[in-house]
């Protein structure tokens, strides 16, 4: 049973002490209250229920979560931060190797992933096929509502 609502534990702990931090306001961690710093909680809270409960399934969405709340948080605070779309599959590439650590499972996708982003963000002459990608990003980052809005009617229509 304890472990069972430990990811709850962990969630509402993380949680409480971003609005408790919030209402003292400490004057040095007013950079935190922003909602990067919400999915940096959320995100260690899995990572954390994985390891403590060897219960490897949460390292996926955790490693995501945590990845994108850093990402968020960097964008908003130093203006050295990347912003470039070839972060985000560097941040899945990133999961999918800390579940491979744990179960073995996930390696090659998350080679590849790592590899592609490097080449999106460093490399300097890239061959005209891969421009594909880049449209391809620049029409999800304007239409993006309308895969949330998609995803929820199939929740909705699927059978159980």
């Amino acid at each position: 049973m304890k472990r069972k609502n430990s990811l709850l534990a962990y969630l509402l702990i993380g949680i409480g002490l971003y609005f408790l931090l919030k209402e003292l306001k400490i004057p040095i961690l007013t950079d935190f209250y922003s909602w990067p710093t919400l999915l940096i909680l959320i995100g260690a809270a899995f990572v954390f229920h994985a390891y403590s409960t060897r219960d490897f399934k949460n390292i996926f969405p955790g490693a995501i979560l945590l990845g994108i709340g850093i990402h968020f948080h960097g964008l908003n605070h130093y203006g050295f931060w990347i912003d470039h779309w070839g972060i985000y599959p560097f941040i899945i590439g990133i999961a999918f190797l800390l579940r491979f650590s744990k179960t073995k499972n996930g390696l090659f996708p998350g080679l590849i992933l790592i590899l592609i982003a490097i080449f999106a963000i460093f490399v300097d002459n890239k061959p005209g096929w891969f421009n594909w990608i880049h449209e391809t990003v620049a029409f999800i980052e304007r239409f993006w509502p309308v895969l949330l809005i998609g995803f929820g009617i199939y929740l909705i229509m699927k059978k159980k």
